[in-house]
């Protein structure tokens, strides 16, 4: 009888997983996985609320900071990389935690990924020179007009999954969503699956706190050692890129800051979208105390 479980915590950013799946660790005695994909680069740590020293020493963390933004990463070798570690971590526990809101890299540890069509590999080669030469708005429009159901669901900040699933919808004549299963592959766990929610307009408060944190605390500096790199991959990120933006001229300071706000929150509604979906998961307010939570958990694998 399979006895082991996997704890996966979930919710929009700045609503307070981190805290959460330390406090479930600490609990079970055991470690985190990280299935943030903004956490994994070294040189990212400000802008993405990599949590801090004393938090990292309350358990043992995996996937933080384990890659350079010059790594070519995918969520296909995370899953791959997730699932080995996870094999480790539960011939020492049969309770694991993994925390983040990147919904997709979420599911390709629960779940696994989905099989999509091989297409055309010119279409990425077209796509990819559209990008340069429109910019992101431009594919953005013909994926909401192909695809509006996964244009409402992905991170549309991420070139990369907005190419990928236009060459989808181009190559096949059907949308990217429709390759989308509920199929799950065989795992050696059993998923508990706990969401943090919060009224709109009190996650937007804490958004826009954590970015104004996040200046204090020297953003501006970090982004500014990784400006001569702002066409790699990993750098396409929120509270990134407006600020290359503003070393560009493009934005002044004060606009660059509003934009990381805007996008960020606009990134937390898309993560509510992602994961209201999944009926599988137990919700609980931000501010239910963790013993409550634990309990539920507790109740659930019998472990007293």
């Amino acid at each position: 009888m399979m006895n082991n479980y996997l704890i996966s915590i979930v919710g929009a950013t700045a609503i307070g997983k981190t805290s959460l799946s330390i406090a479930i660790a600490k609990h079970f005695k055991t470690e985190i996985i990280s299935s943030d994909s903004r956490q994994f680069y070294r040189e990212m740590t400000i802008g993405t609320a990599v949590p801090d020293t004393e938090e990292l020493a309350q358990a043992h963390h995996h996937f933080i900071q384990n890659r350079s933004v010059f790594d070519d990463y995918n969520v296909g070798q995370f899953e791959k990389d997730a699932i080995k570690k996870l094999d480790e971590l539960f011939d020492k526990n049969q309770v694991v935690v993994m925390v983040g809101g990147s919904g997709l890299y979420v599911d390709a540890v629960l779940k696994g990924l989905d099989n999509f069509p091989q297409v055309d590999k010119n279409i990425r080669k077209e796509l990819k020179l559209r990008l340069e030469k429109e910019g992101i708005e431009s594919l953005h429009q013909q994926l909401k007009e192909l695809d509006s159901e996964t244009f409402e669901k992905i991170d549309i900040d991420n070139h990369r999954r907005v190419i990928r699933a236009l060459e989808i919808c181009i190559g096949t004549g059907a949308t990217y969503a429709s390759f989308l299963t509920d199929k799950t592959n065989e795992r050696n766990f059993i998923p508990i699956k706990i969401g943090l929610s919060a009224e709109r307009a009190t996650i937007y408060e804490r958004i826009n706190q954590r970015v104004d944190l996040m200046m204090q605390n020297g953003l501006l500096n970090e982004a500014e050692n990784l400006f001569q790199y702002k066409n790699l991959n990993a750098l396409q990120t929120v509270g990134y890129k407006e600020l290359f933006q503003y070393f560009e001229g493009d934005f002044d300071l004060d606009f660059a800051i509003s934009e990381i706000k805007k996008n960020t929150r606009r990134f937390a509604k898309r993560q509510g979208t992602w994961f209201r979906k999944d009926s599988e998961i137990k919700w609980f307010n931000f501010e239910e105390p963790r013993e409550q939570i634990i309990e539920y958990i507790e109740n659930i694998i019998s472990i007293k």
